[in-house]
């Protein structure tokens, strides 16, 4: 870089790549609104109905495309797989099955890698949709779908490293794979299902029962246990509180440190007092097969620190509280 590239210089080819960039997707959207809106809905239609896999191709940048739009397929219900081009020639088209549909992707829809494959592909009866910036091509030609994802010009100075091409196909892939999720229906628990890692899946497939603590680690005592050993169960369990239940293990009620507090503050002689006069009655509870997200909602907007976990009799099965919830990663 020469001393004579400045800042102003630098920022005003930034915003030139953009806005070059932002008006190849412009003219895509208007594209698609005009006369490839048909086709769009073909390749839709016919993304749908496949008994097999969406095999997405490509070579150089329009491959890293490819990947990428195998990878969003797969993950919002459509299965895809990446298949390269120059592979499939040596032994990769074996995966390929004519229950599988080929969605190409090529901006000069002229690739070596691709074009050898067309026949090959033609005699499988796989279905072809292309995505490429020239509807001419020898890829469109051969294809049965064709969406023009073509670019005015490339956002890169010389006009020759894919730069708008490459965001023209990203867009229209993004595209399919958007509408093919709404089409399907396609929830944000299927979305969990595919990321089970992720936050979302954590926070939609982990259940209490998952992460509530073993019941002999849950505090509890009897109504009638003395101040003394409901304040050794407070204490030993490290919750800050005690479950209260009776002989059938039915949850009565629930001390805490601050039920504590606001006894002393009472003027109440509470060494005096067993666990029936001293505990909270009517606990904030939750279900075992309740979301943990649910029980972390619950603590935030009752801004308490942990939730008993009984069934649907109110016998209680168990307890977790937010340290609980942190370590399982929902909040």
């Amino acid at each position: 870089m020469t001393s004579a590239f400045s800042t102003a210089d630098m920022l005003a080819l930034a915003q030139r790549t953009l806005a070059i960039e932002a008006q190849a997707l412009h003219d895509l959207h208007d594209r698609l609104q005009a006369d490839m809106g048909e086709a769009f809905a073909q390749a839709v239609a016919r993304l749908q109905v496949v008994r097999g896999r969406v095999v997405v191709m490509g070579m150089g940048k329009s491959g890293h495309v490819a990947r990428k739009l195998a990878a969003t397929l797969a993950s919002t219900g459509t299965p895809a797989m990446f298949v390269h081009p120059a592979e499939a020639s040596h032994g990769d088209l074996g995966m390929i099955k004519a229950v599988d549909l080929v969605l190409a992707i090529s901006n000069s829809g002229e690739a070596d890698e691709l074009v050898v494959l067309l026949p090959a592909l033609k005699r499988l009866g796989v279905p072809l949709i292309a995505i490429t910036g020239r509807t001419q091509s020898t890829l469109a030609k051969h294809a049965d779908v064709v969406l023009d994802a073509s670019v005015a010009q490339e956002a890169c100075p010389l006009n020759l490293a894919p730069t708008s091409s490459t965001t023209a196909q990203l867009a229209l892939g993004d595209a399919l794979a958007v509408v093919l999720l709404q089409a399907r229906g396609f929830s944000e628990t299927d979305f969990a299902r595919s990321h089970p890692g992720g936050a979302l899946g954590r926070k939609l497939l982990t259940h209490v029962r998952d992460v509530m603590r073993p019941a002999a680690e849950v505090p509890q005592v009897p109504p009638e246990a003395d101040f003394s050993t409901t304040m050794q169960e407070m204490s030993k369990r490290g919750m800050g509180a005690t479950a209260v239940v009776d002989a059938q293990g039915m949850l009565q009620g629930v001390f805490t440190d601050g039920d504590l507090r606001r006894r002393i503050e009472a003027g109440l002689d509470v060494r005096t007092m067993n666990a029936s006069q001293l505990m909270s009655a009517n606990p904030k509870t939750i279900g075992a097969d309740a979301l943990a997200a649910e029980a972390a909602e619950l603590m935030e907007r009752l801004r308490i620190t942990f939730v008993f976990v009984t069934d649907g009799e109110g016998k209680l099965l168990s307890a977790l509280n937010s340290n609980d919830l942190m370590r399982a990663k929902v909040i």
